[in-house]
C-alpha cells in the first residue's frame, strides 16, 4: 500500500481520537511506523470500523479475526474475538465471544449503511500457537466458528489464512477491503498468547478479494 504523507497521516490520527467511541470499539491510535499510516489496534474483545484507509490492525494466536468489507458501499471493519462460545456463569455480551463479536461488527457496518448482501469476509487466526495445547482445540473451534457463522449468514468469504502453528499479525484498510497478514515466528507465540490470556482475565466490558503477505 502506499504510504501517506505524515501531514495526512497525523490528520487522519487526529480525527480519529475526537471521534466518539462506543463501548468495545478499539481505541488504540497511532501512526504507523512500517506504513507511515495513521492506524488503530484492535485488541481481544474489540472491533472497528471506517470508510477510509486507515489501518486496522491486530495480532493473533488461537484467536480469530473476522475482516468485513461492503464492496459497494466500500466501507469495511475487523474484530478480534477469543473462544467460540460463552462459558458457564460469563457474561455473553462481550465481543470476546464469538457469536456477540459478529453481531457487534455486523450491526454496525449495516448502521454505518452496508447492506449483509453486498458484505464479504476475510478470515484469519486461529492457530494452534502452543505445544502441548492441541487437546483444547481452541483455534480449530473458533475457526469452525467463524466459518460457519458465515455460511449461515451468507457472506462470502473470499479469502482466509487460518489453522497451522502461526500466529499472525493482521492489517486491513477497510474503504478498499485489502487484507495483509504476517505469518510470524513460532518463537514469538508464547508472547503472543501471554498477551491474549492477559486481556482474557480484565474485567469484560459490554457492549451496548486476496490476501497480501508483507
Amino acid at each position: 500500500m502506499p504510504t501517506a504523507t505524515p501531514a495526512l497521516a497525523q490528520t487522519r490520527l487526529d480525527r480519529l481520537r475526537a471521534q466518539p467511541r462506543c463501548a468495545g470499539e478499539a481505541s488504540f491510535f497511532y501512526v504507523d511506523a512500517h506504513f507511515g499510516n495513521a492506524a488503530v489496534k484492535v485488541l481481544p474483545g474489540e472491533y472497528f470500523v471506517h470508510d477510509d484507509d486507515v489501518l486496522i490492525m491486530t495480532t493473533l494466536g488461537s484467536c480469530i479475526a473476522a475482516c468485513l468489507w461492503d464492496r459497494e458501499r466500500r466501507i469495511g471493519g475487523m474484530n478480534h474475538f477469543m473462544l467460540p462460545e460463552v462459558g458457564t456463569g460469563t457474561d455473553g455480551a462481550s465481543g470476546r465471544y464469538g457469536t456477540f463479536a459478529m453481531e457487534l461488527l455486523v450491526n454496525e457496518l449495516i448502521k454505518r449503511g452496508a447492506t449483509r448482501s453486498t458484505l464479504e469476509a476475510k478470515v484469519f487466526g486461529g492457530g494452534a500457537v502452543i505445544s502441548g495445547m492441541t487437546s483444547l482445540n481452541v483455534g480449530e473451534r473458533n475457526t469452525r466458528f467463524v466459518l460457519e457463522y458465515l455460511r449461515t449468514e451468507r457472506i462470502a468469504v473470499v479469502s482466509q489464512d487460518v489453522l497451522d502453528v502461526y500466529p499472525r499479525k493482521v492489517c486491513f484498510l477497510p474503504a478498499s477491503g485489502k487484507a495483509m497478514v504476517k505469518r510470524l515466528a513460532p518463537a514469538s507465540a508464547e508472547a503472543v498468547v501471554r498477551a491474549e490470556q492477559r486481556l482474557a482475565a480484565q474485567p469484560v466490558v459490554a457492549a451496548a478479494g486476496s490476501v497480501d503477505l508483507f
